[in-house]
C-alpha cells in the first residue's frame, strides 16, 4: 500500500460546532472541513440556521460548542475576522459616495490594505465606467455586484 505524502491542515475545519439561542439549538453540532481551492454548500430551510454558522464562522457570533480552526489551529473569534469577509443579506454601502469612494473608505478600515486596486475590482464585477456613480444611483443588482467587489479586494483568505 502506498503512504499518503504529508497534506496541509483543511484550511477551514469545525469540529462539533452548534450554536443555540435562547437554549434553543440553532444548528449542530457540524462537523466539516475546507482545503484551499474549495468551497462550501450551506443550504436548508429558511431559520435552519445557515446565516447563523456564516456570522459565527466570521467571528461575528460567538462559538457556543465545538471548535473552529484556520489552517489547523484553534481560531479565537478575532482571529476569525481578519482570515474571513463576509458579506450579509445588506451591501453596507455609503449611498452617498461613488462606487469607488466606497471601495477606498472600506479598504481602509481597520487599517487593512486591498489585494487589488478598487477600480480593478470595479472592472471585474462589471462596473467599470462606474467609478464617479453614487450608490444611491445604482440598480439593485449593481450594488450587490460592488458589493462582491469589496470581496475581491479584502485580504482575507476566506
Amino acid at each position: 500500500m502506498i503512504e499518503p505524502l504529508h497534506t496541509a491542515p483543511p484550511l477551514l475545519a469545525a469540529r462539533a460546532l452548534a450554536f443555540s439561542r435562547n437554549e434553543e439549538p440553532v444548528f449542530g453540532p457540524l462537523d466539516f472541513h475546507v482545503d484551499a481551492g474549495e468551497a462550501l454548500l450551506v443550504q436548508g430551510d429558511n431559520g435552519a440556521g445557515k446565516t447563523t454558522l456564516l456570522r459565527v464562522l466570521a467571528g461575528l457570533l460567538h462559538v457556543e460548542r465545538g471548535q473552529i480552526e484556520i489552517d489547523g489551529k484553534t481560531a479565537r473569534r478575532g482571529d476569525r475576522s481578519r482570515f474571513m469577509a463576509y458579506l450579509g443579506h445588506l451591501p453596507g454601502l455609503k449611498a452617498d459616495l461613488s462606487t469607488l469612494e466606497n471601495l477606498h473608505f472600506l479598504c481602509g478600515l481597520h487599517g487593512r490594505r486591498a489585494k487589488q486596486m478598487p477600480g480593478s475590482a470595479l472592472a471585474i464585477v462589471g462596473l467599470a465606467g462606474y467609478e464617479d456613480a453614487l450608490v444611491r444611483q445604482l440598480s439593485a443588482g449593481q450594488r450587490k455586484r460592488l458589493a462582491l467587489a469589496r470581496l475581491w479586494l479584502s485580504p482575507a483568505p476566506l
